[in-house]
């Protein structure tokens, strides 16, 4: 199935804005729909199409690319030949599929732009990879653009619910709530979308079946294939990359979420690891939050590379991956989940989902901490700092009936001036309560 997508209507601009002078590469994390809605936008956008899949390409492809790249006219015969098209110039559209698989392909994008008879697309995964950029050159012609897994209102879309999300909008545009029979059912959809997840073939699932051991077997099968990339990709690092990447649910589970690489081995240190954190990082299979310890507009000046954060891509594979030590996880104890009537860390579930919903809508994740153990005054911990209109804004998650924001509001006595809005995101409705706005969780994807 094809579900409809917002990063659709980017691959529309690109063509109108570029017009030929650029390529555009498609990257994200293995099973995000890459290639599907890739396909999608050639079949609609343009009059004829070829796709290159290097993960099994037509014979003579690969060498045409590799060992004759300057015979474009061959190339091209070879493609209208092979995969049965007639290119037209300037209503073709040309994809180099997994192109990771080959480098050389991505290296002629340059050429390929210059000639100017058609478009060119890419979709990679783990494209940043040293293994998968050596020896070639990166073409200042190529834009790029990350794919994230669906978010909330793809998912209701994809169930065919076309007004939760606008009624949310709409709330969130005039800072009125909800009303808790509107606001009860918005939140049984996401918590619906937590459990299942963004991967388009968990969805897909779950559309068809309404199983959740279903959709969970799915789930774990691309668990297995990031497990397997690792191996494959990380080269010596792998080990470390595992352990890592194993220990994300044990780590968020935890009150004080940042990273603790005693979990992986007591006498790691960061600097030992930094290419593993940075190998998941490209893989997009994690997405890393960093500790801004001066909140102001360039987060990215106050970085501190030593504390840092870690969350599952995808909130549904989170779930999942916690749940790893049952054969598969039964229909039971998604419906426990699902109703909130199962003990499990529902602040780890919640901050993961403010995570991927922040980087789907193309926010870099930052946060503010600041351990200062023998000043309880000046001991504090903000989940996530969002700038918005030229100014930074603290947001913190909560889930269930919390009591107090103490971190918060020491944060903002301490740097009120240089601030914008303050935020809760919870599972309650909207309210503006001490001049901070509390949002339903589903309202992240609005900041």
């Amino acid at each position: 199935m094809v579900f409809k997508r917002k990063i659709y209507d980017k691959f529309v601009d690109w063509k109108r804005q570029s017009n030929g002078c650029s390529a555009l590469l498609v990257e994200g994390a293995r099973r995000v729909g890459k290639s599907t809605i890739v396909e999608e936008f050639a079949k609609r956008e343009y009059a004829t199409y070829v796709i290159v899949d290097f993960n099994r390409p037509k014979e003579g492809i690969v060498d045409a690319i590799v060992n004759h790249p300057d015979n474009l006219d061959g190339l091209f015969n070879l493609l209208m030949v092979s995969y049965g098209k007639v290119l037209k110039p300037r209503k073709s559209l040309i994809v180099f599929d997994e192109v990771q698989k080959c480098p050389q392909a991505r290296q002629l994008i340059k050429y390929l732009v210059a000639d100017g008879r058609y478009d060119y697309m890419e979709t990679g995964s783990l494209i940043s990879i040293k293994k998968n950029v050596k020896d070639i050159t990166i073409p200042s012609e190529e834009e790029a653009i990350g794919m994230f897994p669906m978010d909330f209102e793809e998912f209701c879309w994809a169930l065919g619910d076309v007004v939760s999300v606008d009624f949310a909008r709409k709330a969130f545009n005039t800072m009125q709530p909800m009303g808790a029979p509107v606001h009860n059912a918005v939140m049984k959809r996401f918590r619906e979308y937590l459990l299942v997840g963004g991967m388009p073939q968990a969805i897909d699932a779950y559309i068809k079946t309404a199983d959740f051991s279903r959709v969970d077997r799915i789930k774990r099968m691309i668990l297995k294939l990031y497990g397997d990339d690792i191996s494959k990709y990380a080269g010596t690092d792998a080990p470390k990359v595992r352990g890592i990447y194993n220990q994300l649910p044990g780590q968020l589970s935890k009150k004080e979420k940042k990273y603790f690489l005693s979990a992986v081995n007591e006498d790691a240190r960061m600097r030992e690891y930094a290419e593993s954190f940075r190998w998941l990082d490209e893989s997009r299979i994690v997405n890393i939050a960093r500790n801004a310890t001066d909140p102001d507009v360039a987060l990215a000046m106050s970085e501190d590379f030593e504390t840092q954060k870690l969350y599952s891509s995808d909130t549904g594979l989170l779930i999942t991956q916690t749940f790893a030590n049952r054969p598969y996880t039964e229909n039971e104890l998604y419906k426990a989940l699902m109703l909130d009537k199962l003990s499990v860390n529902e602040g780890m579930v919640a901050e993961n989902a403010v995570a991927q919903a922040f980087r789907a809508n193309g926010i870099e994740l930052y946060f503010y901490s600041r351990p200062d153990k023998g000043d309880g005054m000046g001991r504090m911990e903000i989940d996530f700092l969002v700038r918005r209109e030229n100014a930074i804004c603290p947001v913190e998650v909560k889930s269930g009936a919390y009591q107090r924001h103490a971190s918060l509001d020491k944060f903002r006595h301490k740097f009120g001036k240089r601030l914008g809005d303050a935020y809760i995101l919870y599972t309650k409705d909207l309210m503006v309560k001490n001049d901070i706005y509390h949002l339903p969780l589903y309202m992240a994807m609005f900041l």
